[in-house]
């Protein structure tokens, strides 16, 4: 067993090429579990990600902030309580809205991202 506190302090500077502007970001847990993937994510002032997909569903909990999470076919306006679902393969991006901040818990299963167009 272990237990993580999940704290602003934890967070360092992402240059990973799926952010766009400024972003925050931890593992909580990671390589340690065979199945799940959590992560925290802090997009400052308008930042989001580029378009991608994920071989696997994904989860969102946004915990601060007021942001975006868009596929397709729309786009949802989310803050701090909302809980996103993304289904498996689906193009999709998510960030803050513009000159807002938004932050995160990003739970994925031990699968693939790819950047798309």
């Amino acid at each position: 067993m272990r237990v993580v506190r999940v704290a602003k302090s934890g967070r360092s500077r992402s240059d990973n090429p799926i952010f766009r502007g400024e972003v925050d970001y931890q593992t909580v847990v990671g390589e340690e579990s065979k199945d799940l993937r959590l992560s925290e994510v802090a997009f400052k002032n308008g930042a989001v990600n580029t378009w991608h997909v994920h071989s696997c569903d994904q989860i969102l909990v946004i915990t601060e902030g007021r942001g975006i999470v868009a596929d397709g076919d729309e786009e949802r306006k989310v803050e701090a309580g909302d809980v996103a679902f993304i289904p498996a393969n689906t193009r999709h991006w998510h960030g803050a809205q513009p000159g807002q901040d938004m932050t995160h818990l990003s739970i994925l299963a031990n699968g693939k991202t790819t950047i798309v167009d």
